[in-house]
């Protein structure tokens, strides 16, 4: 049997490089590796179809299949998550200390219905009781004007977005005081900056992320792998194939982090950052596949109903191709 040519787009994360590199192989597919930005993955995914194999915004994936359109079906390997309480930051001279201080502000985000996004609105509502509805949103660029929403919503009443002038960005309108703080996946550039009047939200977000992890054991997905949905239709041994060589890619790639008799990311105290990680959510604290974390997508997809960007409220399993959610013992 000839090797299928799949085109690949993915980050150039460490838990993708062994795959990237070929010491792991994906069974019958000869990968064609693009490492692109999520950014650029999700926009030709949703808009063109552009990839046979990529990251997908788990939100607008999510949009998608209550929809039923989407082009892709998702396998439960999660290329990136991470802890959202760095993605709000605020202007400091506004008077915004708490969480509630957030009430009837100009908040500004590069797109609503980003993950990001998602779990961000969905802690500030769970945990300190701030609706949507009670922030105006202000929808641009982080630094170049005019972007849009990949996805059509379908908000609740109440739920305010207003789109960003023309030549607007919303680093740009933090940084000259026209909005109270911007909310997103990204930290805009002029918090980069290390712009005196900009700070996050939380003074100190690690700390309340792994408070918040204590409570609700939720390590937030932000993306999942999707296969265009025809050629699984057409190759049902592929959905298993792919998860079993992301799998075996990440457990490499962490048996190489363990290893710090010369570690191997630009970064001091790994061994000790490794260590605290493993203590605090397990020895497999990023594992893939669903039984794992159902609770996770419980959690989300309940906040993604509510907050109106999903149709219908989407149970975990209608998200992956059957094939991968059992796996064979021996």
């Amino acid at each position: 049997m000839a090797k299928l040519q799949l085109s690949i787009a993915i980050g150039p994360y460490d838990r993708m490089r062994p795959l990237v590199d070929g010491e792991v192989q994906i069974d019958a597919v000869d990968p064609q590796f693009m490492l692109l930005e999520p950014e650029e993955i999700f926009f030709r995914a949703f808009r063109h179809e552009a990839f046979d194999i990529c990251e997908l915004s788990l939100s607008s994936y999510a949009v998608r299949v209550a929809k039923g359109d989407s082009p892709y079906i998702a396998v439960p390997v999660f290329p990136s998550r991470a802890f959202r309480h760095t993605c709000i930051v605020v202007r400091t001279d506004r008077g915004i200390a708490t969480p509630a201080d957030l009430r009837g502000r100009r908040i500004g985000i590069p797109e609503y219905q980003l993950t990001a996004n998602v779990w961000a609105r969905a802690i500030l509502e769970e945990e300190y009781g701030v609706r949507p509805a009670e922030i105006t949103w202000v929808r641009g660029g982080y630094d170049t004007p005019g972007r849009v929403e990949k996805i059509s919503l379908n908000l609740p009443p109440g739920v305010v977005i207003e789109n960003a002038p023309e030549g607007a960005t919303i680093s740009g309108m933090l940084a000259a005081g026209e909005l109270d703080g911007v909310m997103g996946p990204r930290a805009p550039s002029c918090f980069e900056r290390g712009d005196p009047k900009i700070d996050w939200l939380f003074p100190d977000p690690t700390a309340t992320a792994r408070d918040w992890f204590a409570k609700t054991r939720i390590f937030p997905v932000m993306h999942v792998l999707g296969i265009r949905r025809s050629l699984a239709e057409r190759h049902p041994w592929l959905p298993g194939a792919v998860q079993k060589a992301f799998e075996r890619s990440k457990a490499v790639a962490l048996a190489k982090l363990a290893d710090t008799s010369a570690t191997k990311v630009t970064l001091p105290f790994v061994e000790e950052n490794l260590r605290a990680a493993r203590r605090l959510m397990g020895e497999d604290f990023f594992s893939y596949g669903l039984a794992a974390n159902r609770h996770v997508f419980e959690w989300f997809l309940r906040h993604h109903h509510a907050q109106g960007l999903s149709s219908r409220l989407l149970a975990p399993e209608e998200l992956f191709h059957p094939a991968t959610l059992e796996a064979h013992k021996i």
